[in-house]
């Protein structure tokens, strides 16, 4: 119940955030579960793209509230909301404003010489999702907006 109420204590557009990150966090969830990434992977932007380091300043407000949004939902939901999910979500909703992302996939090998993954995102010199273990990782493929 506190939850609830911490909730509806927000304001307005948190709250409104919130629930689109929810929104996109589940439409990213199942798209994995369904869909081969190749399908997937087409509808996140241009291959091995990137997006520019510099930020509209009208811009910075919002992308800090779709980070914050993002970690917050995925925390809440009922469902897992890994790495690539978080940034499939953010990108979702960067997309439909017209903001410039890049959402990187990166390799590393673990203790025991197995391969791990990661996903991140970045706007701008922002970054949304993923920014606690990026630096461990080789980046193997980013998808940013494609040219207009």
């Amino acid at each position: 119940m506190e939850r609830l109420n911490k909730f509806f204590r927000l304001p307005n557009y948190d709250r409104w955030l919130f629930l689109e990150a929810s929104f996109w966090l589940g439409i990213a969830r199942l798209s994995l579960l369904i869909l081969p990434f190749r399908w997937i992977a087409p509808h996140l932007g241009r291959h091995m793209a990137e997006s520019p380091e510099a930020m509209e300043k009208n811009w910075e407000d919002f992308v800090a509230r779709v980070s914050w949004a993002v970690q917050k939902a995925s925390n809440h939901l009922p469902w897992e909301c890994k790495c690539l999910v978080q940034a499939m979500a953010g990108k979702g909703m960067f997309r439909l404003r017209g903001i410039p992302s890049t959402l990187y996939l990166g390799v590393a090998k673990d203790g025991d010489d197995k391969l791990k993954a990661h996903a991140w995102l970045r706007s701008g010199d922002v970054l949304i999702t993923g920014a606690r273990d990026m630096d461990l990782f080789t980046v193997v493929s980013t998808f940013a907006e494609k040219e207009q």
